[in-house]
């Protein structure tokens, strides 16, 4: 038969078997709670990259088009100023040639006309 001192080493190795499997516990505790604060960084500066570059697309969109009306507004002057000479061009012509105009006007709603029907 098994005596008292014989049972001992056993009980010792599975207690230190225990405190050893809840110090791994608590390492592996430690280690999740770490993890876990790095992914919150993490996530924290990719919101932040992410805020900068929405912030810096937005600026250069409105760069680009504060620089797209500039031209259009160009585009939209010079072609102002190209029919204020045609109309003036058009206006000698006219007071020059006034037989030929009215001529012409009558020829152009005369096809027009045409075409239409």
């Amino acid at each position: 038969m098994a005596t008292t001192s014989d049972l001992a080493p056993g009980r010792r190795k599975a207690a230190a078997s225990r405190a050893t499997a809840k110090a791994r516990e608590e390492q592996l505790e430690d280690q999740i709670g770490q993890l876990q604060n790095d992914l919150k960084s993490i996530a924290a500066t990719l919101s932040k990259l992410t805020g900068e570059k929405v912030n810096e697309a937005r600026d250069v969109a409105k760069t680009e088009f504060r620089q797209i009306r500039r031209q259009g507004q160009h585009v939209i002057d010079d072609v102002q100023d190209q029919a204020s000479v045609v109309e003036k061009q058009l206006k000698d012509t006219i007071r020059e040639k006034p037989l030929t105009a009215v001529a012409a006007a009558v020829g152009i709603g005369f096809i027009l006309a045409l075409l239409s029907r």
